[in-house]
């Protein structure tokens, strides 16, 4: 296994599928001679030429636009917007035209085209620049969502995404490009909707994606040493959602705290909160706690910013006070 940051997954990731299909395209902002706003297209104009690395204007619904129309006719774009607060400008290509093209034609057409596009804060770039969006594009059928955590799961779940023939949203949050983990040599594919067990533990689950992934692994080191042996499942699809595995985690451990990055008010962890309250009531020991963002625009200043989404020291904080009960 080699070790690689997320960024240098994700260029993998796209240089397998230009280089092995054809049908594939990428259009987007600043991806041609810039190489992208985070890096992960550097080199590809030169390499795969203008009509493959596509740059458009400002105009993210034309780009979905021409991504659903291409997709319809056998090509398999990849639509990469900026940062997931401009898809909001393509909402209408995305929501009802390419989630609901497969539904309306009565199967006639399909659009197997990836909108990738980057959420999250933390970046110093302000409330228009820094929402958690993912949540409500997983509310919408015809769509998957898939927001991976780590390299070895970007490039994996990229593989399988390649082969759908319906529209994805592949999430990337903006502050894990430069974060490293190891990825298998051999080629492997993560399916679409399976979540992954990240830390084994008897006591608490906590259930997570994306960011949050890693500040839930280091609240669990931290509270390792109390003698709090926690579990934390990485969901890494929001839709599909993997019950079994969270409700199984929740039944070994009795207890469930839903740490996500997005307000608190409308998150997707009301959703999970609902399913393990339905599905594994008579196993919890506790009620099913959540941690989610301040419901606040994000601050622009460094030191306000830092105390609207949840950290390691309040994902600790939640999990003592849910065994203070």
């Amino acid at each position: 296994m080699a070790e690689v940051s997320y960024r240098e997954a994700m260029t993998k990731a796209l240089r397998e599928g230009l280089t092995e299909d054809e049908r594939m395209f990428i259009i987007g902002e600043d991806i041609g001679p810039y190489g992208g706003s985070y890096g992960v297209t550097a080199g590809f104009l030169d390499e795969f030429g203008p009509k493959r690395i596509v740059e458009s204007p400002i105009a993210e619904s034309a780009m979905v636009g021409i991504g659903t129309g291409s997709a319809m006719l056998g090509l398999r774009p990849v639509v990469e917007i900026m940062t997931i607060n401009f898809s909001l400008l393509a909402l209408d290509q995305i929501v009802n035209h390419a989630a609901k093209i497969r539904y309306m034609s009565g199967g006639q057409f399909t659009v197997p085209m990836i909108v990738r596009t980057v959420t999250g804060g933390g970046a110093g770039l302000a409330a228009t620049h820094s929402q958690n969006l993912e949540g409500w594009y997983a509310s919408v059928p015809g769509l998957k969502v898939v927001i991976p955590a780590t390299p070895q799961d970007a490039l994996g779940l990229f593989r399988s995404v390649r082969k759908e023939t319906d529209p994805v949203m592949f999430i990337e949050h903006i502050l894990l490009y430069s974060t490293r983990g190891e990825v298998t040599d051999d080629y492997y594919e993560i399916p679409i909707g399976k979540a992954d067990v990240k830390r084994e533990g008897q006591d608490f689950s906590i259930i997570s994606y994306s960011r949050m992934v890693n500040v839930s692994m280091a609240a669990a080191d931290t509270l390792s040493k109390e003698g709090i042996d926690v579990e934390v499942v990485d969901l890494r699809s929001l839709r599909p959602w993997d019950r079994d595995t969270v409700i199984q985690s929740v039944r070994k451990t009795g207890r469930a705290l839903i740490v996500e990055e997005v307000w608190q008010t409308g998150g997707f962890g009301g959703e999970i909160a609902s399913a393990i309250q339905h599905e594994a009531f008579d196993d919890l020991d506790g009620p099913v706690a959540r941690l989610g963002g301040l419901d606040v625009p994000t601050p622009y200043s460094a030191s306000l910013e830092r105390l609207v989404a949840p950290t390691e020291t309040t994902v600790v904080e939640a999990i003592r006070k849910e065994l203070a009960r």
